[in-house]
């Protein structure tokens, strides 16, 4: 079995974007959300996310077609309704369960990042996550911290640390950014660490 590699600037084609379907009370998380789209786009990255048309969700897809960029969607069908597909993208897969949407959006990516969100997006964020840490891939992981939205989640992580439930080389998997224009570079930049998951006998 090959070891998988880390995306190279040309091997970036695909970046898959976690966010609510809710658009948030602060109008700086609708802002970033498109500013996300527009320069995915731009920079001739395809945008995967999970289909839905409204909230936040559908204001980085939005962002991404009218800059002119190619957009694919999946979202299952229990929630084609309820988050109202989107209408408008280059391509949309309708799956049977979120088990499905999550394989796949991962499958089509070359990379991940997270924008504000509720339980869904946290649920995708660290599967994803924990995927990395088990070494079943090397993708990076950026979460975008608008206005301190993620301060409390990375002081929580980086307690787990100091209390010996992660490895800080595991801490590391997630990447925290604020400025939306560094994305593309922090996430070609990313090194995957080589440590085991589990921590040794003792070790704290």
């Amino acid at each position: 079995m090959s070891t998988p590699s880390t995306p190279s600037p040309a091997a970036l084609r695909s970046v898959c974007v976690f966010c609510g379907s809710n658009p948030g009370r602060r109008p700086a998380f609708v802002d970033v959300a498109r500013a996300v789209g527009r320069s995915l786009a731009l920079s001739g990255v395809r945008l995967v996310y999970g289909g839905g048309g409204v909230g936040l969700m559908g204001a980085v897809a939005d962002a991404a077609l009218e800059a002119g960029g190619e957009v694919a969607g999946v979202i299952p069908r229990h929630l084609a309704e309820r988050e109202i597909a989107h209408s408008r993208l280059t391509e949309l897969h309708v799956v049977d369960s979120m088990h499905e949407r999550k394989a796949l959006m991962s499958e089509l990516a070359d990379a991940f990042v997270t924008l504000p969100g509720g339980f869904g997006t946290l649920e995708e964020t660290f599967e994803v996550l924990t995927w990395s840490q088990l070494g079943l891939h090397v993708k990076p992981l950026l979460v975008l911290d608008v206005d301190g939205f993620y301060e409390p989640l990375t002081a929580f992580l980086d307690s787990a640390v100091e209390v010996g439930f992660l490895r800080p080389e595991h801490r590391a998997l997630l990447l925290v950014e604020r400025e939306p224009e560094r994305i593309l570079e922090r996430l070609v930049a990313f090194v995957p660490p080589s440590v085991e998951k589990w921590l040794s006998p003792g070790e704290t």
